[in-house]
């Protein structure tokens, strides 16, 4: 879906080149239950709701203008399936149905314990998680060793086209990491 179809304010979203590839590796079903923790403007969880016509999308933001975002956006897009939920993780996850898939757009510094409660409620729950900061790459990698989990890093550099004159030029976006884990093996049918 393009950027420009979602609506936006100040808060950041998912870009559409990004998204794609993410959604990709979340390897969704019909009938998933997703939490997008830290849904930003909810980019994630509508363009994933639209593959689970039979599943959930819980999608948690503590930001308040985040929030109502995602409501906007909601409407615009029929997502019936998703749920919004203002509040920080993982203390709003803690009443949540087991998820079969976690997108971790943003923590809130709380990676760690968010990661450890969706394993908690589902040992084989896949979850990817998008970061910029190194510092942050660093930490995951460091917390799924520790957890004896197999991550998968996916490097993606977008760069977009902008014209400058007659010409066109390419303007580079932040380098993002996408790391995957956990899941089911196969694809099976449900």
């Amino acid at each position: 879906m393009r950027d420009e179809w979602f609506i936006r304010g100040n808060v950041p979203m998912t870009k559409c080149e990004v998204r794609a590839v993410a959604i990709a590796k979340l390897e969704l079903r019909p009938d998933s239950i997703l939490y997008d923790v830290g849904a930003g403007t909810g980019s994630v969880s509508i363009e994933a709701a639209l593959q689970m016509r039979k599943g959930r999308v819980y999608a948690v933001e503590r930001n308040e203008e985040a929030v109502d975002l995602i409501l906007a956006n909601k409407k615009k897009f029929h997502g019936e399936q998703v749920t919004v939920i203002h509040g920080s993780a993982p203390e709003s996850l803690v009443s949540l149905p087991a998820p079969t898939h976690v997108f971790l757009g943003g923590s809130g510094g709380k990676m760690e314990p968010v990661i450890k409660l969706v394993l908690e409620k589902n040992p084989s729950v896949r979850i990817v998680a998008n970061v910029i900061a190194l510092e942050s790459l660093c930490r995951i990698l460091s917390l799924t060793k520790a957890l004896g989990l197999s991550a998968e890093v996916v490097s993606v550099w977008v760069a977009r086209g902008e014209r400058k004159g007659n010409c066109h030029l390419m303007k580079g976006q932040n380098p993002v990491y996408i790391i995957s884990m956990g899941g089911a093996d196969q694809w099976e049918e449900r």
